[in-house]
């Protein structure tokens, strides 16, 4: 395990624009795409991230862009394809950098959700519906849902996003987009679902971005991660409770167990929880891809 986190990139002169977790450099048509070890919960960036975690999210994103084979948006993970500046140390970028297309960002967050938990339990349990979808009554948290929904979101720059209806979606981005949104992640979501499942993993809900390039739409950003998804292990999945899951939520139930208000900057993460969450990540990584996390 590397002994410290990479929290923040450096290519000098090339325009940048910072994420949460992601540094994006602009070289034109072309994006580089660095996916830091910064995390964050509660929308606030902590101060200390979880070593090779951008490691691991760009090598289960490169396995979903080649296994899915979806319009995307990725072209290498190569840095020599863009023109890095001399002098800028490759070695920390190697295997969290992906050059990609630049396109025209849809500004919705196509969320699908195979089982009931999170924020749309909380939704069901008050409203008896997930989003303004109404459900059966009697659901169980984490129930195996009928039916598939579809939850679009507006897109934060910072905070939460905003769900919004289907109807409020077409407003936004056109019926004919909108339903190419919807039926497209929907696919996406159900054949990585059954390919998860192979490697006896749940994938309970996760959320797709897209882009455009004249007119084609392209799946963008990282895709079926720890990050962007829940997953659970099939192993020990039983409804009426959360289940375990392979991403931070060691982070978040720490969090909740400290004094920190939400409001003000979060507190440092203690060595434990950071080793914790990142053999979560690891073991992720393992299965999905089928082998070894490298580093």
């Amino acid at each position: 395990m590397n002994a410290t986190a990479f929290l923040e990139s450096s290519v000098p002169g090339v325009p940048l624009k910072r994420g949460k977790v992601r540094d994006i450099y602009d070289f034109g048509d072309r994006l580089l795409f660095i996916a830091t070890d910064r995390i964050s919960a509660f929308d606030w960036i902590l101060p200390n991230g979880i070593p090779d975690k951008g490691r691991i999210l760009t090598g289960i994103s490169e396995m979903w862009f080649d296994r899915l084979d979806v319009p995307n948006h990725l072209i290498s993970m190569n840095l020599d394809d863009v023109p890095l500046p001399d002098g800028v140390d490759r070695e920390p970028l190697e295997g969290r950098s992906m050059i990609v297309r630049k396109t025209e960002v849809v500004p919705i967050e196509c969320v699908i959700r195979g089982y009931i938990c999170g924020s749309g339990w909380k939704d069901y349990q008050n409203t008896g519906a997930v989003c303004g979808i109404p459900l059966p009554e009697g659901l169980q948290l984490s129930d195996r849902l009928d039916d598939l929904i579809f939850t679009p979101a507006t897109k934060a720059e910072s905070g939460h996003d905003e769900n919004i209806s289907f109807e409020q979606m077409c407003e936004a981005v056109g019926e004919p987009l909108a339903t190419q949104l919807r039926d497209l992640s929907l696919d996406i979501y159900r054949r990585g679902a059954e390919y998860a499942l192979s490697r006896d993993m749940i994938i309970a809900d996760t959320k797709f971005e897209f882009g455009q390039i004249d007119g084609e739409l392209l799946l963008i950003d990282e895709v079926l991660t720890p990050d962007s998804s829940r997953f659970w292990p099939v192993e020990s999945y039983a409804p009426g409770g959360n289940q375990p899951s392979y991403d931070k939520q060691f982070v978040r139930d720490w969090l909740e167990t400290t004094s920190w208000d939400k409001n003000s900057p979060p507190p440092e993460l203690p060595e434990e929880i950071v080793a914790k969450t990142r053999e979560k990540y690891v073991e992720a990584y393992k299965e999905l891809v089928g082998k070894d996390f490298p580093w």
